[in-house]
């Protein structure tokens, strides 16, 4: 299952995502299930940014919304948000 997650930041905030996301991208990839972790910032409006992610499956992916690490982390970059965030799950069909 395909995640991603659009995260829209309060300009000052941008470096503070960055960095926090540097320090916890490695805890993040050691949650079970997760397969494959990328951030992606957009190439117009720098306060935007992708988390796309790779899960075994949809459980695996709500045991780690669902953790204290993910709520904790949550509570630090709510705040930062200009936009509430966007999210999408799918699944590959095809690679051309």
């Amino acid at each position: 299952m395909i995640r991603v997650v659009k995260l829209s930041f309060k300009p000052a905030h941008s470096n503070d995502f960055n960095e926090l996301f540097e320090d916890r991208k490695e805890q993040i990839k050691s949650f079970q299930g997760c397969t494959y972790l990328e951030l992606w910032q957009d190439h117009n409006e720098l306060g935007v940014f992708y988390t796309y992610s790779i899960w075994d499956d949809e459980r695996h992916l709500d045991e780690y919304r669902m953790s204290a690490f993910f709520q904790e982390t949550w509570a630090i970059i709510k705040p930062w948000f200009s936009q509430k965030p966007m999210a999408f799950s799918a699944d590959k069909r095809m690679i051309v």
